[in-house]
């Protein structure tokens, strides 16, 4: 099943790929020949097929400049006010140079000539740097909204940690000992486990235990000695409760249990 994230990454990507092909097609309609011509040189015969299936940048960039401004606000809300600049005219724009020359002056069709022979002052190509910046402004968003999804996830994580071990801790006052601590023990498992992906420390094992996750985390000097052996005694408890054939585990044991999960869920990460 495709996670949030993926889909989310997926969007993206696709905004981007079109944005690459809304700035093929401003290139195409300003600079028609240059622009077969280099493509020539890559496509050879089947430039005409390729330039046939550019996007209409008249039609379809409103859509994009919507898409990509929704996600802005979320991932890069800073960018904002940039990203719409590009695309606006000014308002206090007394003439119309190249350096004020917009996007919305393009889809007008706008061209500022000059004199009674009518010398070409500027034109649609003048938008092309425009619309470049606006695309590299959402090609930025890229690694913060990777990062931003990175702490969402995290985010979920944890609520639902705390929401695990409080069901944990409600078994526990009702003398479900072993039940709380294999849900405590659950807990610890995914958070060292998760601890280990963070960090790219790699575990052999195909379905590693906390002592695995233990080791590594040790050898990888995320965590010290002292840390290493309360995980291992964590871990002992954890054992108690699972395994049926031992005696049952003490109210104290799970209390410990209970607490020591929560302490290294907010010291190792």
């Amino acid at each position: 099943m495709t996670s949030n994230v993926e889909r989310f990454e997926d969007d993206l990507a696709k905004l981007i790929k079109k944005g690459n092909r809304l700035h093929d097609s401003m290139q195409n309609a300003c600079y028609p020949a240059e622009f077969k011509t280099q493509y020539k040189k890559l496509l050879k015969d089947k430039v005409d097929d390729f330039i046939k299936d550019l996007p209409n940048f008249d039609t379809e960039y409103q859509r994009w400049y919507s898409e990509a401004l929704a996600l802005l606000r979320q991932i890069l809300p800073d960018r904002v006010a940039d990203f719409c600049r590009h695309y606006e005219k000014p308002k206090t724009r007394k003439e119309i140079t190249f350096e004020n020359y917009r996007i919305e002056d393009y889809l007008q069709g706008l061209t500022v000539t000059r004199g009674a022979h009518k010398d070409k002052v500027v034109g649609p190509e003048a938008a092309i740097t425009q619309f470049r910046q606006q695309l590299a402004i959402v090609e930025a968003a890229q690694g913060r909204f990777e990062s931003s999804l990175f702490d969402i996830r995290h985010m979920v994580q944890a609520d639902l940690m705390d929401s695990e071990l409080e069901a944990a801790e409600h078994l526990a006052k009702l003398k479900y000992s072993r039940a709380a601590g294999a849900i405590a023990g659950v807990v610890l498992e995914r958070h060292l486990g998760e601890v280990c992906t963070n960090r790219q420390i790699a575990i052999s094992k195909k379905n590693p235990t906390i002592a695995d996750f233990n080791e590594a985390l040790k050898a990888a000097s995320v965590v010290d000695i002292a840390q290493w052996r309360y995980i291992q005694h964590l871990s002992d408890l954890r054992n108690i409760c699972d395994h049926a054939r031992t005696p049952d585990p003490t109210a104290d044991q799970v209390t410990d249990l209970l607490g020591g999960v929560k302490k290294i869920i907010k010291t190792v990460y």
